[in-house]
């Protein structure tokens, strides 16, 4: 089942001779529970895309779907807190708040929604992500491979729609990176989350189900990994 879609999905800066055809008629679907990678050399577009499938930019035109329902026909407001509630991000810079301890930073975005934390469940991400003994640590005190577990937990509190990770892996080194990701992707299935990041790393790609190539802002091809 298809939890989202772009149908020709344009984001065209400047006019005329200037014109830069950022996006340039970008339809893609991704189904539930799959793991995809979207990759492309700098300037190819894909922080693009990965802005307009999280509804952080509005296209010049065309549509993104996010489980049957057309995001950009929602106004600001009512975008933000479809945003918060149904779609994930991880930042390649984690995104914590240094003030607020590894715990309270992974439940933000449930108690800015007004919703009750289920314990249980968080518990359990928590615990597949090996962070239980730091929940109380503040992040200036952690490595950056623990920082970015504990904003792959934050993603998955939400229980969201759809996890997008904009290189997660690009302050780690090598061996922390298949770490996280090999964490990101046992966490998704055992979550049945489905993920969509952007890497310019092809080894880290390889780790996902389907790899997604763009050039020039299109899709020049699409690879379903066994």
């Amino acid at each position: 089942m298809a939890v989202l879609q772009t149908k020709s999905l344009k984001k065209y800066y400047g006019n005329g001779e200037n014109m830069v055809k950022a996006l340039d008629d970008v339809n893609l679907v991704i189904n539930q529970g799959e793991f995809a990678a979207i990759i492309g050399t700098s300037g190819s577009g894909k922080s693009t895309l990965l802005h307009m499938l999280g509804g952080l930019d509005r296209p010049t035109s065309g549509s993104v779907e996010v489980e049957g329902e057309d995001i950009f026909k929602l106004n600001d407001d009512k975008l933000t807190i479809f945003r918060r509630r149904k779609i994930g991000f991880i930042f390649q810079n984690y995104n914590l708040l240094p003030i607020l301890n590894v715990y309270e930073n992974i439940v933000l975005p449930i108690e800015l929604d007004g919703n009750t934390v289920d314990k249980e469940y968080l518990n359990s991400i928590i615990s597949a992500l090996g962070i239980q003994s730091k929940i109380k640590s503040y992040p200036n005190n952690l490595s950056g491979g623990q920082q970015q577990r504990v904003a792959i937990a934050r993603a998955l509190a939400t229980r969201p729609a759809i996890i997008l990770a904009d290189e997660p892996t690009g302050n780690l080194d090598s061996k922390t990176s298949l770490d996280v990701l090999g964490l990101l992707k046992a966490t998704g299935k055992r979550f049945n989350q489905t993920i969509v990041m952007i890497t310019h790393n092809e080894e880290i790609a390889q780790m996902a189900d389907t790899i997604i190539k763009i050039e020039d802002g299109r899709v020049v091809n699409k690879l379903v990994n066994n």
